[in-house]
């Protein structure tokens, strides 16, 4: 069994890209720059957005937060959406979900240029990577697809099974994962909610990619030996034994499974950190296509 270390592949890729910045200003070319636009005081929100804030510091990128408060209305984010757009000197951004009840996440997201939508969420790029063209892809999946590819797995004929259908990972993982590429080439079933059988179709799976939500859902009894396991999920668990009161759990009962997998990631430390690094992979793709346009 082999860890895929989610950490150490995130910091050899950000040295890469810090490395592509130094190049940029040696030649007089300016740093990509982020924005992140914050709605509401969500303590996970606020989390997730000061660890990318903090991961375009380490690469050299310039960043920006836009905060505002939960009162914010649909129209007030609307027009910073606008303005961003706008903004030359803005690369590409990210809408922080999930978003106060009173406001349209799919409204927002429309809004979003495509050629800024660093988050790969827009319609238009989800349709191009519907199509196996270039595109900003969602940075979870695209991080996943990234570790496979890091870590040399093969998955051309190999069987994938996806846990979850959410249009921000289960959806464009499958499409990525059936796709004519490598990592890509495989068969692709996904399991949700209203499956069947779904211990059965599991062991079936070369690879599973578990992005349900539900802590310790995928057992030992589910994974067949050798498999590739990718464990998305993470959820706060209370833990009496530990400070906090609470321990990190994925989707994946790991102490059980591990054994049985040829490879597997860790929670935390092995989707997360993709998640971020391939952030900072779009919005160095949306500075080199500001860089080309002009």
């Amino acid at each position: 069994m082999q860890i895929l270390d989610g950490n150490l592949t995130s910091r050899t890729i950000k040295n890469e890209i810090a490395q592509k910045v130094q190049e940029w200003q040696s030649k007089g070319i300016r740093k990509p720059h982020l924005a992140a636009v914050l709605v509401g005081e969500n303590g996970a929100s606020m989390t997730y957005v000061g660890a990318k804030v903090k991961a375009c510091e380490e690469v050299g990128f310039d960043s920006t937060l836009i905060q505002r408060p939960a009162s914010c209305t649909e129209d007030e984010l609307l027009a910073i959406v606008h303005d961003l757009n706008a903004n030359p000197d803005i690369d590409g951004y990210i809408i922080q979900l999930p978003l106060p009840a009173h406001i349209s996440d799919k409204r927002v997201l429309e809004a979003v240029d495509p050629s800024k939508d660093v988050d790969g969420f827009h319609p238009e790029n989800i349709g191009r990577m519907a199509l196996n063209l270039p595109c900003f892809l969602p940075a979870t999946p695209a991080g996943i697809v990234t570790l496979l590819e890091r870590y040399g797995i093969e998955t051309s004929g190999k069987h994938c099974v996806v846990l979850g259908r959410s249009h921000i990972v289960g959806m464009p993982m499958t499409l990525l994962m059936q796709r004519n590429a490598q990592p890509g080439n495989c068969t692709v079933t996904v399991v949700h909610s209203k499956s069947k059988n779904i211990d059965a179709i599991c062991r079936e799976a070369d690879i599973i990619i578990a992005a349900i939500g539900q802590p310790e859902f995928v057992k030992a009894d589910m994974v067949k030996q050798g498999a590739v396991v990718v464990d998305v999920g993470i959820t706060r668990v209370a833990d009496a034994s530990k400070k906090s009161g609470f321990r990190l759990c994925g989707d994946v009962a790991f102490d059980e499974v591990a054994p049985k997998c040829s490879f597997i990631t860790p929670v935390p430390g092995g989707v997360g950190p993709m998640t971020i690094v391939s952030l900072l992979m779009n919005t160095l793709l949306a500075a080199e296509n500001r860089s080309v346009s002009k």
